[in-house]
């Protein structure tokens, strides 16, 4: 059985910071790109950074150097540390695990439940 569970989400002030945390059940985990997602009610879910198995990072441009993806192959754990939080950072956060097999019968996309992140002014 495939399981993500996001956790580490709360309220916030403006300025303050948060790492969530994914932990990943059933997935040879060290060999699949993990991302971070968020989604705010009448909005599409927009991606907010990714890692790859080879540990190579990419991140949204609003995230202006303020967030850090990183992952723990040991732990089957990525993780997402946010500085500097702004009120529009509020949303809810998902994690997803993605297979990058070049065969389509082997590509896989598991997604987590979310956990909320709210940043107030």
């Amino acid at each position: 059985q495939v399981q993500l569970v996001e956790s580490g989400g709360g309220l916030v002030q403006a300025g303050g910071s948060l790492k969530l945390s994914c932990v990943t059940f059933g997935i040879t985990f060290d060999t699949y790109t993990m991302k971070w997602h968020r989604q705010t009610p009448g909005k599409q879910r927009e991606l907010v950074a990714v890692i790859t198995s080879g540990s190579s990072t990419n991140y949204a441009d609003y995230t202006k150097g303020r967030f850090t993806i990183s992952r723990n192959n040991a732990k089957n754990t990525v993780y997402l540390q946010m500085n500097d939080l702004k009120p529009d950072d509020t949303a809810v956060y998902y994690c997803n695990a993605q297979s990058v097999a070049l065969n389509p019968k082997y590509q896989r996309d598991y997604w987590g439940q979310g956990t909320q992140v709210t940043v107030s002014s």
